[in-house]
């Protein structure tokens, strides 16, 4: 991760969305400079729940660049996972300091560790994933502006680090995702950046919707960076650097590259690693801007197994081509 003139676009990690599959289904349409996996609990893969645990850092024969974001509580297994994760062939590693779900921070894991009583050991925990990798990876970090209140003495503390990148969404741990991102916060950030790590990057976080938003606020900001995760819901295409051909795609291109997703999953998952639910999550991507959209997803969201799902969108795109030709 070195400075670039022109800021690296990143797909944001997401849970139950951004595993191998999805990837290379984004990867096809306009791949971003870098991936993120989702994020995975080293307590639980440095356990006897280790097998359940690797789906989420599988990587089947992917060639773009990856980055593997972990989380937890123990530092020793933060190292040990670190480690694991370079041999493994990935691009980076990334510790997540920013998810604000309840259950995640009562356990004083991830967005828990902004709060003073656990800064110690987010520091050791920050060590421990750089000694394991002993520079053969960057080692990056993504976080919140705050907990409960914006606090940039969280971020210094991070800079001091030396971190090979920061990703910051723009919002505090109790905001979640519901207030408007602090984007004029990011000056200040800056600053504070070039005064104690020049060399770490500064991606920004939050409610960036296509890349042409994002360009913007880079420049705006002069950030590295940006990432972007619910923004893929509404177009595939997001990270295009020309204008993304989503919007006027017909029903057919959608259900095929839907299709197309669902037998990845298939082939992928062969052994059921993977929940055949969490595919449902990407209906509202696929099955979204055409006549009877709404009646398709009612019928997806009863079908039960990858095969079922693969008859009825071949079912409905053979409707629209006997249907187009009719016409």
């Amino acid at each position: 991760m070195t400075a670039a003139k022109s800021p690296i676009f990143i797909l944001a990690p997401m849970d139950d969305v951004t595993d191998t599959v999805f990837r290379q289904i984004v990867a096809t349409c306009a791949a971003p400079d870098l991936f993120f996996t989702e994020f995975v609990n080293v307590d639980g893969l440095q356990s006897p729940g280790r097998p359940a645990l690797m789906p989420k850092i599988a990587k089947k024969g992917e060639k773009h660049p990856v980055v593997a974001q972990i989380w937890g509580k123990k530092p020793e297994n933060f190292g040990k996972t670190a480690n694991e994760l370079v041999d493994m062939g990935f691009s980076g590693v990334d510790i997540n300091f920013g998810c604000p779900v309840k259950t995640v921070v009562k356990n004083s894991c991830c967005s828990a560790m902004i709060l003073p009583e656990n800064r110690e050991l987010a520091v050791v925990i920050i060590k421990a994933v750089q000694k394991a990798v002993d520079g053969r990876v960057p080692v990056s970090v993504k976080t919140r502006l705050g907990f409960k209140e914006i606090d940039l003495s969280w971020i210094e503390l991070l800079l001091s680090q030396k971190l090979n990148m920061l990703s910051i969404h723009a919002r505090t741990s109790k905001e979640m995702s519901k207030a408007e991102p602090h984007w004029e916060v990011m000056a200040d950030i800056i600053a504070m950046r070039d005064k104690l790590a020049p060399d770490t990057l500064i991606v920004g976080n939050g409610d960036i919707l296509n890349r042409e938003d994002g360009l913007k606020l880079a420049k705006k900001h002069r950030l590295d960076g940006i990432m972007i995760g619910r923004g893929i819901f509404a177009d595939p295409y997001v990270f295009a650097k020309a204008k993304s051909p989503w919007p006027n795609m017909s029903k057919r291109q959608k259900l095929e590259l839907f299709k197309s997703h669902v037998e990845l999953f298939a082939k992928t998952w062969q052994n059921g690693e993977r929940r055949f639910e969490t595919l449902k999550k990407f209906v509202k991507i696929y099955v979204n801007g055409f006549d009877d959209a709404s009646e398709l997803r009612v019928e997806v969201m009863q079908t039960n197994t990858p095969e079922e799902l693969i008859t009825l969108i071949a079912a409905a795109i053979n409707a629209d081509t006997t249907t187009n030709a009719v016409d």
